[in-house]
C-alpha cells in the first residue's frame, strides 16, 4: 500500500502543479492585459510587472483549492482510464480507503498552504500595498473620498483620526485629529502636514491646533459677548500624542481581511472591539482562514466520486468538466453564505464552515453510493413491488 500511496502522490502532485501553474499564468496574463492602460511616464511597465509579481502568492492562495480539485480529478481519471484504479480496487482498496489515502498524501499540500496563507501572502500583501502607495498613490479599497478614518480611545475621551495619505514607509500625511471628551463633545481639532509612529507615539509636524473653550456652549447660549476667546488657535512645529495606532493597523485598514494572517487579524479584531467598531467581517475572515486547510480536503473528497464514475466515452474530459462545475458551485455557495451571514448576522463559524460541511457530506454520500451501487441496485429490484418478472 505504501508503494501505491507514493504512486498516487506523485501523479496527483504532478497534475496539481501543472493545473495550478496554468491557472496562475492565465489569470496573471488577463490581469496584466487589463492593467496595461495604466502605464504612462510615471507608472512604467516594470512597475506593473513588479506589482503583478507581488500578487502571485495571493493568486496561489485563491486558486489552490480549485487547482487541487481539477488536478486530482485529472490524475485519478487518468489512472481509471489506464485501469490502474481497477487494480487498486481489486487488491482490496475500497472507495473510502482511497479517500483516506488522498487525505494522507495531501498533508504536505495542507502544510504548504498554511505557510502560504499565514506567512507569504501577508508579507506580499504588505509589500504590494507599499508599492501601490509608491507607484499609484493608493493602496487597497479602504480609502474614502475624504481619506482613511480611524477611531481610538484617548486618555480622557475618544479620538477620531483622519489620514489623507498613507506613505510607503509607514508614515502618514494630511492628518486631522478630532478630540472628544467623556461626554462625546468636541474639545479640539488638530491638523498636521505629516505624522510618524514611534514607541506608541504619533509625532506630528507643522501642527495647527484648535482648542475649544469648555464654557463655549454657555457663552453661546447667553448670546452675550465674552471676554475670552472661545476657540484658541495654536501653531507648533512638532507635537507628540500617545496613540494605540501603528503602521500595521493602518495597513490592515486598507487590506482585505482574508489577506492578513490569523495573528494580525486577532490583533485587529481586538482593536476594533476596544473602540466599539464593527468586527463581524474580520471575525468571519479569521474563521475562513482557519477553515482553509479543511477546504483542501473537501476538494479531494469531491474529486474522489467524480473520478470513480464510470463513463463510456470521453471519460477524462467529462470528469474534468464536472469537477470545474463542482468547484464553481462550491465557490458560489461559499460567497453566497458569506454575504448572507454578514447580512443576517449568522454565527461566524457557521458562515465559514457551513458550505464546506455541506459539500463534504454530499461528496461522501456520492462516494458511498458509487461504492455500494450494485448492492443498492439488488436491494431496489428485490423490494420494488411492481418489478417485472423475468
Amino acid at each position: 500500500m505504501k508503494t501505491a500511496r507514493r504512486y498516487l502522490a506523485r501523479e496527483i502532485y504532478r497534475s496539481c502543479a501543472v493545473v495550478v501553474v496554468a491557472l496562475i499564468g492565465l489569470f496573471s496574463f488577463f490581469t496584466l492585459v487589463d492593467r496595461l492602460d495604466r502605464v504612462d511616464a510615471d507608472f512604467r511597465l516594470i512597475h506593473l510587472l513588479y506589482l503583478e509579481f507581488l500578487e502571485l502568492p495571493t493568486r496561489l492562495y485563491d486558486l489552490l483549492p480549485i487547482g487541487l480539485l481539477i488536478g486530482a480529478i485529472l490524475a485519478l481519471a487518468g489512472l481509471a482510464q489506464r485501469h490502474e484504479l481497477v487494480i487498486l480496487r481489486a487488491s482490496g482498496v475500497s472507495a473510502l480507503g482511497l479517500l483516506r489515502s488522498l487525505w494522507w498524501l495531501s498533508l504536505p499540500l495542507v502544510a504548504a498552504s498554511i505557510l502560504v496563507a499565514e506567512v507569504i501572502v501577508p508579507i506580499s500583501e504588505v509589500r504590494l500595498g507599499q508599492a501601490s502607495l509608491q507607484f499609484l498613490g493608493r493602496a487597497g479599497d479602504g480609502r474614502l473620498g475624504s481619506g482613511y478614518w480611524f477611531k481610538e480611545k484617548s486618555a480622557d475621551g475618544e479620538r477620531i483620526v483622519n489620514v489623507g495619505h498613507l506613505l510607503s514607509n509607514g508614515n502618514v500625511r494630511d492628518v486631522t485629529l478630532y478630540e472628544f471628551g467623556p461626554d462625546l463633545r468636541l474639545r479640539g481639532l488638530l491638523r498636521a502636514e505629516q505624522g510618524e509612529f514611534a514607541d506608541g507615539q504619533l509625532r506630528l509636524s507643522q501642527v495647527v491646533a484648535n482648542r475649544i473653550d469648555p464654557d463655549v456652549l454657555r457663552s453661546l447660549a447667553d448670546a452675550q459677548p465674552t471676554g475670552h476667546t472661545p476657540v484658541l488657535i495654536e501653531h507648533s512645529e512638532r507635537l507628540e500624542i500617545p496613540t494605540s495606532l501603528t503602521p500595521e493597523l493602518l495597513l490592515a485598514r486598507v487590506l482585505k481581511p482574508e489577506r492578513m494572517s490569523v495573528l494580525d487579524l486577532w490583533h485587529y479584531i481586538q482593536y476594533l472591539d476596544d473602540n466599539q467598531l464593527t468586527s463581524d467581517r474580520q471575525v468571519v475572515a479569521a474563521w475562513r482562514k482557519l477553515v482553509y486547510p479543511f477546504t483542501l480536503w473537501v476538494m479531494l473528497t469531491i474529486a474522489a466520486p467524480i473520478s470513480l464514475m464510470q463513463t463510456r466515452r470521453g471519460g477524462v474530459g467529462g470528469k474534468v468538466f464536472l469537477g470545474i462545475l463542482a468547484g464553481v458551485a462550491f465557490f458560489m455557495l461559499n460567497q453566497l453564505t458569506l454575504n448572507a451571514g454578514m447580512l443576517y448576522g449568522w454565527t461566524p463559524w457557521l458562515t465559514a464552515l457551513g458550505p464546506n460541511l455541506l459539500i463534504l457530506l454530499l461528496a461522501l454520500a456520492a462516494l458511498l453510493l458509487i461504492e455500494h451501487r450494485n448492492r443498492l441496485a439488488l436491494a431496489w429490484r428485490h423490494w420494488w413491488p411492481w418489478r417485472r418478472e423475468s
